[in-house]
């Protein structure tokens, strides 16, 4: 699960790159020019249902869209600040390891994929497919990732194991370290951070602008007056962890983002993650339970979450309202968190 981190204060060095064409909506693209983009001045915004089926479509195909036109070019050295407290200089951006897959989706998104070298196990989506794995389970192989011979590696405060970060660091390639991307709020840091620390500038501006305009048509489609109670349940059945998300769980900024009212933190719990009681889950009293996907898998879908004390004393138990997203899209906090966003107003949202 992620922890919390506040994104240090950076600076970069050097001319910022050439202006990238701003991007067309996401939703265009996953839309394919049907009734979700539609466009002048008498056509009306898709509704909820339509940009929560556009968006479907778009996570299945499990594929990212990089910003319009060509690729940006780098122009280094840049020097950034490392959130693990380092200075680090980046002289060339030509072979990215990034050893997270949040991250890799950005440098993806910001067109840069096809000088990506390796993945971490996180990075799942289809274009990260056939890269070089260069972990062992979650523990970052130096071995594997010296072999690749990166010129600059991406990774974050939870990258380990530390002896491994160091090993990379001492071969003499440069490590820039990145916060955990835990609310919505951060998306925007963090692309910021990494395309200053690839030396493309006005990519990450480019994607940031794309990023907010779908985040703000997906707040748009929120019905008016509904404020249904979500509570974000962490299941691993085989391993017997049954968490309930509260403030700083991330899944609360998505919840808050989609209109609804997180019932973990209205209940008073104050850690982003808690042991599940029954007693908590009927306090909280949630209209809908929200869950990855295997997570829920895990317990024996919707009717072995009935099972899971207390959950039938909910209104959600009672209307068996559960809402499942993948479990690398879902807290990834990237370019694909506004579809996210577009699923969860559809879905929380209903009657």
């Amino acid at each position: 699960m992620p922890t919390s981190g506040k994104p240090r204060q950076r600076r970069w060095h050097g001319r910022g790159a050439a202006v990238v064409a701003l991007a067309v909506a996401l939703l265009t693209s996953a839309c394919g020019g049907g009734s979700g983009g539609a466009t002048g001045a008498d056509a009306s915004p898709p509704s909820a249902s339509e940009r929560a089926v556009a968006a479907q479509k778009q996570l299945a195909k499990n594929s990212l869209v990089p910003l319009q036109g060509e690729p940006p070019e780098s122009e280094l050295p840049v020097t950034v600040d490392s959130s693990d407290g380092r200075e680090v200089t980046v002289e060339d951006a030509s072979r990215i390891l990034p050893l997270n897959g949040g991250v890799a989706e950005i440098v993806f998104t910001l067109g840069l994929g096809d000088r990506v070298v390796g993945r971490d196990i996180t990075a799942t989506f289809e274009e990260a497919k056939d890269l070089p794995l260069v972990t062992k389970a979650h523990d970052v192989s130096a071995e594997s990732v010296l072999s690749l011979r990166p010129t600059v590696v991406l990774a974050d405060t939870d990258t380990g194991p530390s002896e491994a970060i160091d090993q990379i660091r001492d071969a003499g390639v440069p490590v820039v370290v990145l916060d955990p991307a835990t609310e919505l709020a951060n998306v925007s840091t963090r692309t910021t951070r990494i395309a200053e620390a690839l030396g493309v500038p006005e990519a990450g501006k480019a994607l940031n602008s794309r990023i907010d305009k779908d985040l703000a048509a997906a707040r748009a489609a929120v019905p008016e007056g509904s404020r249904p109670k979500v509570a974000f349940l962490y299941m691993r059945g085989s391993a017997a962890v049954y968490l309930m998300g509260g403030k700083g769980s991330g899944a609360d900024s998505l919840i808050d983002a989609a209109g609804a009212v997180d019932a973990g933190v209205e209940s008073g719990l104050d850690k982003p993650f808690t042991p599940l009681t029954s007693e908590a889950l009927i306090k909280a009293q949630p209209d809908v339970i929200l869950m990855m996907s295997k997570g829920l898998e895990s317990v024996g879908g919707i009717d072995g979450l009935l099972d899971v004390p207390g959950i039938r004393e909910t209104p959600a138990g009672q209307t068996r309202r559960v809402v499942t997203l993948e479990d690398g899209v879902l807290l990834s906090f990237g370019p694909r968190t506004p579809l996210v966003i577009d699923i969860l107003v559809d879905r929380v949202h209903q009657a």
